[in-house]
């Protein structure tokens, strides 16, 4: 793979600025389907590159990027808070775990394979619309800048502030990497919530564990409330959750990941003008009640692809309408406490079959499915909550550190 200045990173039709998920799998599709010849910008070396971070979806059959897969399940377990347990098989469908590091070097081998793709390892500095298109103002690692010229540009960075909203979560958690002494993890089974751990006085909490083998597994302790906790508090939290519910025994911590992640119903803009685009979180990728973002990434890399290949200038929405309203409705029933966080779940996983309520978090499930789901939800408090939501004032909130799950 070229690295550096070259002739094809100072022109082509597309700049994706940032190399995480959202943006390799843009770039992965505009060169595979020809639509499309790219330049990534990615963060050299150093505080601005993330560290190595864990996204998790479900689908059915092969995918574009089985190959970096780290584990699947076939199977999923919640956990009650009363201690209750019961396991849902999705299938057709499995949950899969990938890594961002395998799906880095699968992604940058297919790019450098293909005659339309190029990386370039420099900081972003400015976006700008131009005419006729857009330019990216880089500096590289050795200090000299480079203005990279495109017809789009679609950035994937962080935002400094999220939009306003009526309602803002926040999805914040510390995982392990732990090894056990014993074999302790069933590794066909994922456990999706366990709600045995304290919950908060705002909000709720759940434990999560993905096994890798019999003696591993990512152990997570994950809050949805307003404010995230200090480390501290995350590594007692992880603590209590490991020996004391989960009884793991003797074990190690072999790495360590912690991220916040937005629950919001603000309106992210997609477009900057012209010739740029917002992608992923930042454009709006993440699903609201969930946190969920790696598969509607994919879903609209596809998207963008099939409409640039077509002349069409445009970038369709991650989420459906209907999928934002559902959301919006139920961030403000958890978050005024009108309904219980794990009860809710608990019950949704239990009286659902498991298929369709997948579906139903991807936000492909046809107004019937979902008038039946809605209906296995408290009604009362629902409607109260959809019925006051169109008179409350979207207001601007300090925007969290953004992080990315295991979601």
């Amino acid at each position: 793979m070229s690295r550096g200045p070259a002739p094809s990173a100072r022109t082509s039709e597309v700049v994706v600025v940032g190399g995480g998920a959202a943006g390799l799998s843009l770039a992965h599709r505009l060169t595979e389907t020809g639509a499309a010849t790219v330049t990534v910008v990615e963060p050299p070396d150093g505080p601005l590159r993330p560290p190595e971070r864990t996204w998790c979806y479900w689908d059915h059959g092969t995918g574009d990027f089985d190959e970096a897969v780290t584990a699947s399940w076939s199977r999923l377990r919640i956990h009650g808070a009363d201690g209750g347990e019961f396991t849902v098989d999705p299938a057709p469908l499995l949950y899969r775990m990938l890594r961002s590091a395998p799906f880095e070097r699968l992604v940058h081998s297919r790019l450098a394979r293909s005659p339309g793709g190029h990386v370039l390892r420099a900081t972003a500095e400015a976006v700008r619309n131009v005419s006729g298109g857009a330019e990216v103002l880089c500096t590289e690692p050795d200090g000299r800048t480079l203005t990279l010229r495109a017809r789009h540009v679609f950035d994937s960075r962080p935002l400094p502030a999220l939009p306003p909203a009526r309602t803002q979560l926040l999805q914040h958690f510390r995982g392990w990497f732990v090894r056990t002494a014993a074999g302790r993890f069933d590794p066909a089974v994922a456990d999706l919530m366990d709600f045995r751990v304290p919950q908060p006085r705002h909000g709720l909490a759940f434990g999560y564990v993905l096994p890798l083998a019999p003696d591993r597994a990512l152990v997570e302790y994950t809050e949805f409330s307003r404010t995230a906790l200090t480390t501290a508090a995350y590594e007692s939290a992880l603590g209590h959750y490991s020996r004391d519910i989960l009884d793991l025994g003797a074990f190690t911590v072999e790495a360590a990941e912690q991220g916040v992640i937005p629950m919001t119903d603000a309106r992210f803009p997609r477009r900057l003008g012209a010739a740029v685009f917002r992608i992923g979180t930042a454009g709006g990728a993440t699903r609201p009640a969930t946190g969920y973002t790696f598969a509607a990434v994919q879903r609209q890399s596809k998207a963008i692809a099939a409409a640039l290949r077509d002349g069409r200038g445009t970038v369709p929405p991650p989420h459906g309408r209907r999928a934002l309203a559902m959301d919006a409705v139920l961030l403000r029933a958890l978050d005024t406490g009108r309904i219980d966080g794990p009860a809710f779940f608990t019950d949704l996983f239990r009286r659902t079959p498991a298929e369709r309520l997948l579906r139903f978090l991807d936000g492909a499930t046809s107004p019937w499915e979902e008038w039946g789901i809605g209906l296995r939800t408290p009604v009362g408090p629902m409607l109260r909550t959809a019925v006051e939501l169109p008179f409350l004032p979207r207001r601007s909130r300090t925007a969290p550190r953004i992080g990315e799950s295991t979601r």
